[in-house]
């Protein structure tokens, strides 16, 4: 293994991994499609820990390197099989910017957009932002909407780009202290936004009270949406409409009951070729069927955050709480 003198490195095997949160056998299986996505003998893989709150993983196109965020440190880490764990970005979505009462918290979610640029929801300087490059050591980064109707939004949460080109984004006051009752909050809504090509910001979703993770299905005809509130963890879906809106939104799955017994509740998720969601929940990452029906279960013994596919769909990444994991996926069917 090869790391620089200032990087973190750290590679753990599942034999080596000792005293871990989760199970031995981590995968619950409720239906038997659960086993056409992962077998039941499957073991999660600790890559890494030590984290405060990791969140956003995304495998880079090419490389097929793991970036991932930890919020309250403001840093993306980079891990790959050779060089382990790596400091990829810092400041990752704090860099003073609107610093009253600010919790300086860095990026969240993280994509590749249909160009392969990097863009990060960032929480601390409140604004989806475009990687460009690092200069003397510094990241920079283009803002790519940072208000909508002249108010600052609160802090961009998770992202996802249609083929459109559109963005559409989560926007949560987790990064404002005080949450809702931040004297710098200036919107009322916690919504869910669509960025266009032009560059127009539109409200499509108002109602959430804690909108978080976002995927489309795979024929984008809906928009699925986590909702991270204890009293109301739910998934709720949007069809979406040919310009881009979305119609009145469907509850998907209310997950609350559950989060009275495990940790975790509804926020990051992927959407597999075949339909299922990959959504992180009370409990660790629960599997979905496109008709809403409860697969199962990975159970990851400490709150999930957010989930990323390796290109092929072999691999599911999890980020968890101080964690950095995997599991092996069954192999997609042609």
């Amino acid at each position: 293994m090869r790391c620089s003198a200032f990087a973190l490195c750290l590679v753990i095997t599942p034999a080596l991994a000792a005293n871990t949160p989760w199970p031995a056998q981590p995968v619950l299986t409720l239906k038997p499609d659960m086993q056409q996505v992962v077998a039941a003998d499957a073991r999660l893989e600790q890559l890494a820990e030590g984290f405060r709150w990791s969140e956003g993983p995304i495998a880079e196109p090419g490389s097929g390197d793991i970036l991932f965020s930890d919020v309250p440190e403001n840093k993306v880490y980079r891990w790959n099989e050779q060089q382990g764990l790596t400091v990829f970005l810092q400041p990752s979505g704090y860099s003073g910017l609107h610093p009253q009462n600010n919790r300086q918290q860095g990026s969240n979610g993280l994509i590749f957009n249909n160009k392969n640029q990097l863009v990060l929801a960032q929480h601390g300087d409140r604004r989806l932002a475009l990687f460009n490059g690092i200069n003397d050591g510094v990241p920079q980064y283009q803002t790519l909407v940072t208000q909508f109707d002249g108010k600052l939004l609160n802090s961009p949460n998770d992202v996802v780009q249609h083929s459109s080109g559109a963005y559409y984004f989560t926007d949560p006051p987790y990064g404002l202290t005080g949450g809702d009752q931040a004297a710098e909050k200036q919107l009322s809504v916690n919504g869910v936004y669509r960025l266009s090509n032009s560059g127009e910001l539109t409200l499509l979703v108002e109602h959430l009270t804690r909108p978080n993770g976002l995927a489309f299905s795979p024929d984008e005809n809906w928009l699925y949406v986590a909702n991270s509130d204890k009293n109301a963890a739910q998934w709720w879906r949007y069809a979406v409409k040919a310009d881009g809106s979305l119609a009145k939104g469907e509850l998907f799955f209310d997950a609350t009951a559950a989060t009275q017994t495990a940790s975790g509740l509804p926020d990051g998720l992927k959407v597999l070729p075949s339909g299922v969601l990959l959504a992180t929940g009370p409990g660790g990452v629960w599997l979905l069927s496109p008709q809403g029906e409860h697969l199962g279960t990975i159970q990851t013994g400490v709150a999930a955050a957010n989930v990323a596919l390796s290109a092929d769909n072999s691999w599911l990444y999890i980020t968890a709480s101080s964690y950095l994991l995997r599991i092996k996926l069954q192999p997609v069917k042609q």
